[in-house]
C-alpha cells in the first residue's frame, strides 16, 4: 500500500530538515523496514513536506513504531521542527487519494469490446 502524508515545517527549520535527513539513523531505518516498509520518499516544498511511504500496513507500522525507544529518539529529533509533531495515537490515514492514471486507463481497456 502507498500513503501519502503532508507536514508543515515551523518557520526557519527547513534547512534543520533537510540536514536531519541526509541520512537518517540507521536504527530508525532497519525499523522502519522490519515494521513493513519498503520505501519512504519526502518531497519539500518551502516548508510544506510531503511524504510517500509503500508499507505492506500502515497502520501494523505505526503501532509497531509507537513505542519503539529508537522511533521516540528520532520523533524527539524530527517533531520540534513540525508546527504540529505526531503523536502516533492514531487516527492517521494519510491523504486521501483521488484518481490515479493507471486505474483509469485500466478502466477504459476493461470497457473495450
Amino acid at each position: 500500500m502507498e500513503v501519502a502524508l503532508h507536514t508543515v515545517l515551523k518557520e526557519g527549520c527547513e534547512a534543520d530538515y533537510d540536514a536531519v535527513h541526509r541520512e537518517i539513523p540507521e536504527t530508525v531505518a532497519r525499523k522502519l523496514r522490519a515494521a513493513g516498509v519498503r520505501d519512504w520518499r519526502i518531497w519539500r516544498d518551502g516548508r510544506h513536506v510531503f511524504h510517500l511511504v509503500d508499507v505492506e500496513d500502515y497502520d501494523a507500522m505505526r503501532t509497531a513504531l509507537r513505542d519503539d525507544p529508537d522511533n521516540i529518539g528520532w520523533q524527539q529529533t524530527v517533531g520540534p521542527l513540525f508546527d504540529r509533531p505526531d503523536s502516533y495515537e492514531g487516527g492517521d490515514s494519510g491523504i486521501r487519494q483521488l484518481w490515479t492514471l493507471t486505474d483509469q486507463l485500466q478502466d477504459a481497456l476493461r470497457e473495450r469490446p
